[in-house]
Formats: C-alpha cells, structure tokens, sequence
C-alpha cells in the first residue's frame, strides 16, 4: 500500500502543534496555533492548515489525502481537591500526593464537610477529591460523614479513597451507592505523624491519562476523542522509545524535559538490550506549568533555594501576566530572556523531582543524552538555549547526573509526531523524523 502524507497533531492546553509529513517520512512543515477551548478542532484545523492541510479532518480520509495522526493533553494538569480531618496536615498530603502525578492542590476542606464547605469545593471546579482520614476513631467517624456528604452533593469528580482498611469498605460503599466514581486505596495516614503518599500519588496518575485526552471542556466530546485517541505523554513515549532503539544500548538514558503550559514533564529511558526492551518512567508536575500554573515555579524555585527572593521579585510581575493571559508569546528580548528563564526553572525543579523515582536507574545507567521539548525551546536563540542547558548542567542537585551530558533540542517538534507514526508500525517515518527536528547535541 503506497503511504501518504500525514500531518501530526498535539492538542496541548495552550497551544496546539502540528507537523506535516510526506510519504517518505520527511518533514514538510511545523506550526502552532492558540488551542480554541470553546471548539479545539477549529485549532486543529487551523495548524493543520499553516502545514498544507486543508479540508475536512477525519482519522480515516480518501487515500489520497493526508492521513490525520493525533494525541491530546488539552485536559491540562489535574486540580486536585482534599477533604480531611486537619487542615495543615490534609493540605500538605495532596501537595505531596499530587507531586509527580499531574495534580495541584486548589481547595482544602477540614473537619466535617458544612454545605459552605461543599460549596467552595465545587466552585474550586476540582478535577478530582483525595478523601483522607486521621488518627483515632473520631476519624473514622469524620470519614465517613464526609464521605455521606460528598454522596448527595453536586461534585461529579471521581475520588480517591485513602483512608485505613477499617473504614474504607463502609466509606467506598457509602460513596458508590450515588454512582460516585472511586479509586480506594492504601491510607495516606497510617500513623499518626507519618504521611505516605505514594498510593493515591498512583490513583492520580491513572485519572490523569484519562483527563488529559479529553477531561474537560470541547474535549469531552465524541468528536474530538474519535480524533485524538491517546494521551500525548504516550505518543511521546513511544518517540522516545525509538529514539533509544536508533542510539543503540551503548548510548546511555535519555532524559526529556517537556516544558508545557499547564504542566512540565519529564521522561527518562535506560538504553534498551534489545529492540523491544526499551523501560520508560514519566512523572508529570501541575504546579510547574509555563502559563496557568507558572507562578508555582517561583514558589517552589524559592522553597529548593534555586531562586532568591530578588529574582523571585523581579519575575513576579511577568510570571502572574502569563498566568493570566495564557496566550500571551513575548515579542522583545527581555520577555522571551524571561520566559525562557522560568522555563530552565522549571526544567531544573522538575528533574529534581523525576530524579526521586527514577535517579537510581539513572545513575546505573548513567544518562547520555538530555533532550528538551516544548515551545519555549524552539525559539531561535542559541545564546539563550546556551543558558538553559548551563542552568542545568550547573544546578547543584543535578550535576552529578547531568553536568557532563549532551544537551540537546527538539526544535522541530518531532517526539510526539514521531509516536504517533511508530504506533502505526511506521518506525522508518519516525526516526526520520527525530533525526531531522532534534537538533544536534551540544555540548
């Protein structure tokens, strides 16, 4: 069967990608267009139209047109809502179950949920509730009294369910008989002063997939999910996955940095013994985003000691204009200088946390090559891209790992595209793609 061309679609939160390819794989165009919240596939036309395809977008076309290849995160990070029995302690276990998995805490509930309560929860428009206890049957009873309120009240949000054994059966029961969607897991509290998150840290990430096709707003729709079918983290898995197979086993990890406007993700993958044995780890952090959430990457920047209360000063003012105006791309110097700054931050705070689940593998592995992605990398300033792979290279708690590592660039947007055609046994068309957008390594 003779290929066709193909345009690569990434619906974002902010800003939808495509890419044009001809039937040999080669590119044909890049471009970008403001992801349209009310309907996204007049942004998906619009992108699709700046790299040559015109007409109606449908995942099954004419053979002579353009094949639509496409992957959605315009969900965004999830804003996570916690209900718990003491507020300190409630807030800072959604912080750090949210943390790597995509959430955000927006709202925090303490005590037994008032109908004022509940409606602040609601007007906080949560993505998800992480339900907690406490220590002591007092607990226990709050538990699941707030677990009866959350039944009959008008929050749709699926929640997940972390409290000890002796109340989940009766808490999950009482919660499901009003078809509230549930994820029970391990207590976040076992102990009195002891909080583990890791068991609702990994019901978020599960949610997460699912939201970020099509959780929220247009992308609910059955149109648009007909078109986007999977989550861009996995498209950008599998380019991944293939550019690790095109280096060989002796080419040591690749670690990605994707700085996106709602979240900043990172991806990391051990050299592959074989073709087919290629371990992926991904986190994905909601606070650490370049648009709605950018404020968070001064905050925590200030809380890591990687940025100082002066610099924390003067980024505030830019930093709260694009978390308000989301669209907004910086047209002189200063202001790319400065968005491309928040970026490094953000690339830099987000590694640190990826390095907490996967910095052991890492270190055996030892990292070959680290590769950045995202919009603010693909302006055409050497000399600021320079920077960022020195305020990487240089960070104190990432240059034992990454200080002697290639930086490079994927300044023509080809990961994602290139998982897309990889899923569709085009592994040829892939990594013609990687070879042709990822710009050499740098050193």
């Amino acid at each position: 069967m003779t290929a066709r061309p193909s345009v690569c679609v990434d619906v974002g939160s902010g800003w939808t990608k495509a890419l044009g390819i001809d039937p040999d794989g080669e590119p044909t165009g890049c471009a970008q267009h403001p992801t349209t919240p009310h309907d996204l596939l007049e942004g998906v036309h619009a992108a699709a139209a700046a790299v040559g395809v015109e007409g109606p977008l449908t995942p099954r076309r004419a053979a002579s047109d353009a094949e639509l290849l496409a992957c959605s995160s315009a969900g965004g990070g999830l804003r996570l809502a916690v209900v718990g029995q003491e507020r300190l302690a409630s807030e800072e276990a959604g912080r750090r179950a949210g943390c790597s998995a995509g959430a955000r805490v927006v709202n925090v509930q303490a005590g037994l949920l008032e109908p004022a309560g509940v409606r602040a929860l609601r007007s906080a428009r949560p993505d998800v509730v992480l339900l907690v206890d406490g220590v002591g049957t007092e607990a226990e009873q709050t538990v699941l009294r707030n677990a009866a309120r959350l039944a009959r009240a008008r929050v749709r949000a699926p929640i997940v369910l972390a409290v000890r054994a002796g109340v989940r059966s009766d808490a999950m029961a009482v919660l499901r008989a009003t078809g509230r969607t549930v994820l029970a897991t391990d207590a976040v509290f076992p102990a009195e002063g002891e909080i583990v998150p890791e068991p609702a840290r990994v019901a978020m990430s599960e949610l997460l997939a699912g939201h970020l096709v099509g959780g929220r707003g247009t992308a609910t729709t059955a149109r648009f999910r007909r078109l986007a079918k999977e989550t861009t983290p996995a498209a950008v898995c599998r380019g991944l996955a293939e550019l690790v197979r095109a280096r060989g086993a002796g080419g040591g990890a690749v670690l990605v940095v994707d700085v996106g406007s709602s979240t900043t993700d990172v991806y990391s993958a051990l050299p592959a013994a074989s073709a087919d044995d290629v371990s992926i780890k991904g986190t994905a952090e909601a606070d650490l985003g370049m648009r709605p959430t950018v404020t968070g990457i001064l905050t925590e920047g200030q809380a890591e000691g990687v940025v100082d209360p002066v610099e924390a000063d003067l980024l505030g003012p830019t930093a709260r204009r694009l978390a308000e105006e989301t669209d907004f791309l910086p047209t002189d110097a200063g202001g790319r200088a400065e968005d491309r700054r928040l970026a490094a931050l953000a690339s830099v705070l987000a590694v640190r946390r990826h390095l907490r689940v996967a910095g052991a593998e890492l270190a055996e592995a030892g990292v070959g090559l680290v590769l950045l992605t995202g919009g603010v990398f693909r302006q055409p300033d050497q000399a600021g891209l320079a920077a960022i792979r020195m305020t990487l290279r240089c960070d104190e708690g990432l240059r034992g790992m990454i200080g002697d590592a290639p930086v490079a660039v994927d300044d023509g947007y080809a990961l994602a595209p290139a998982g897309l055609l990889a899923a569709r046994g085009r592994a040829k068309a892939a990594r013609t793609v990687l070879d042709a957008a990822i710009a050499p390594d740098q050193t």
